[in-house]
């Protein structure tokens, strides 16, 4: 059997609860079509949330469960990543793909109480929950929108003391490790320092919050997707559904990918791409000299192929700190060693590569 339960309107525009919303509007959030905008000075918030110790709101992102007694076996014929491995104190990146093989949704897994957790873009959720009704069919599996739990992340430099001792726990040490304490769970994520991702219920979160305020600077939505893009971590959004396949987002050098596992949906084009093929095609990091940060899908051109054609195309983008914004994008392997890259037209904003915290053969 199947059961869908959307507790509060999934559309982008209305994803925030109101209590919550309230909450953090008497918090001093700017929110605006279900996102923290900011708390007041957004220059100051992309500045800080590099060096300083910093939280954020992320009501931007959606979360879905699935329990039943089939919801393991469910999910292990849906997801890219082997689901046997996601425990109490385990979590993991995985994407759900079309039978192409091209990825509809990234997600983050984690299980508590015997349920499995997953987190996505607000906008893709009830998408995702409605494609995945379609192939239950007689599995004991419940799918559920969850609409009475906060989402919150936190960054520190220097470790994440103070969030150790809001909890009464220790952290997670490594990443995707989790830990739970007083009704949330704690998920380590990767980061150039100490990154976790929160999950609770609303009067857990709230103490949570005002604790951590004492300490950290709240931030909004786009200085956190930041600290996403300078991780080399990928999403998938409404514009760019069902366009790349897992290993041109990387998703194999993040631990998203099982190949030891048995089938599930676009398995076999995923499989053929990492036994039999070279990829072309790979998630690079860029910085480009546009102020307004581009939105997914948007196309980059590159100077030594034809005016008509683009190299690639934006996953996401966020404001830099030091002026105009980064961006990943898949391009071509060979897009950032000769010629130039811009962004929207031959004539674009110039963009220039960065490096990737972790590292891929230029073969593929």
């Amino acid at each position: 059997m199947v059961k869908v339960n959307f507790l509060m309107d999934q559309s982008p525009q209305n994803t925030m609860p109101l209590a919550w919303s309230q909450f953090l509007s008497e918090a001093g959030a700017v929110i605006s079509d279900g996102r923290v905008q900011g708390f007041g000075n957004p220059a100051q918030e992309i500045q800080v949330v590099t060096t300083g110790e910093v939280f954020a709101d992320l009501s931007h992102y959606s979360l879905a469960c699935a329990h039943g007694a089939d919801a393991a076996k469910f999910l292990q014929g849906q997801f890219t990543n082997d689901i046997a491995a996601v425990n109490d104190g385990h979590s993991q990146l995985s994407a759900y793909c079309s039978p192409k093989g091209r990825a509809l949704a990234l997600t983050r897994f984690f299980r508590r109480d015997e349920r499995y957790y997953f987190v996505l873009p607000a906008a893709l959720l009830e998408a995702t929950l409605s494609r995945l009704r379609k192939y239950v069919l007689m599995s004991k599996v419940t799918l559920e929108a969850v609409a009475d739990w906060a989402h919150i992340g936190y960054a520190d430099p220097r470790g994440g003391a103070h969030l150790r001792d809001a909890l009464g726990v220790a952290l997670p040490a490594a990443v995707n490790g989790v830990v739970h304490a007083g009704g949330i769970s704690v998920i380590r994520v990767p980061g150039a320092h100490a990154r976790f991702e929160l999950f609770g219920e609303y009067a857990a979160m709230k103490t949570l919050w005002q604790k951590l305020d004492a300490h950290a600077a709240p931030v909004g939505a786009g200085p956190w997707d930041y600290l996403e893009i300078q991780a080399g971590l990928p999403c998938v959004y409404p514009e760019t559904a069902d366009a790349f396949v897992p290993q041109m987002l990387n998703l194999d050098l993040l631990d998203g990918i099982s190949f030891k596992k048995g089938c599930y949906t676009g398995q076999e084009v995923v499989a053929r791409t990492h036994y039999l093929g070279k990829i072309k095609r790979r998630l690079q990091r860029l910085h480009c000299d546009g102020d307004t940060p581009p939105a997914p899908g948007t196309p980059l051109f590159h100077s030594g192929m034809r005016t008509d054609e683009s190299a690639g195309s934006v996953v996401r983008a966020q404001a830099a700190p030091g002026g105009g914004c980064e961006l990943l994008a898949v391009l071509p392997l060979e897009a950032g060693s000769g010629g130039e890259l811009r962004l929207g037209q031959h004539a674009g904003p110039l963009c220039r590569p960065l490096p990737l915290p972790y590292a891929f053969e230029s073969g593929g």
